[in-house]
């Protein structure tokens, strides 16, 4: 039974952290978000995110946020969260779970622990500004 279960790869759908202004913080801050650079609409979109690792020694994680989207378009990008300060030395797992039609898709992305930091910026397709994006 086990081999007649398919799942499909996840293409085209990926995440990105870019750091932009905040008028509250009065600083420049990270948003994580989920760029969909496929040719299809994405539906019943469900991002859980978490941060896990060890600080000084000592075990710490966050609580689980969920965010839910209705539709990503084909070609945008919707904005998901912003990423503390004080959790950017953690790794930082988003799963990723949508639609395309019927078939269900299904990916963990994961910024690995102060893998976001302006050394490892790259072109963000489609907002085209600098981030670091997680395939």
């Amino acid at each position: 039974m086990k081999k007649d279960i398919t799942i499909p790869e996840v293409e085209n759908v990926f995440l990105a952290a870019v750091q932009e202004w905040n008028d509250d913080f009065m600083d420049k801050v990270w948003y994580v978000y989920l760029v969909n650079d496929s040719d299809f609409d994405i539906e019943s979109v469900m991002v859980v995110s978490k941060a896990f690792g060890t600080i000084e020694g000592e075990m710490k994680k966050t609580s689980l946020l969920r965010h839910a989207f209705v539709k990503v378009p084909a070609v945008s990008v919707a904005k998901v969260e912003l990423v503390e300060k004080s959790v950017l030395a953690l790794n930082n797992e988003f799963m990723v779970t949508y639609f395309i039609g019927n078939t269900l898709y299904d990916k963990k992305f994961v910024f690995k622990a102060n893998s976001i930091n302006e050394g490892h910026f790259e072109e963000v397709p489609i907002l085209f500004v600098d981030g670091v994006i997680v395939r």
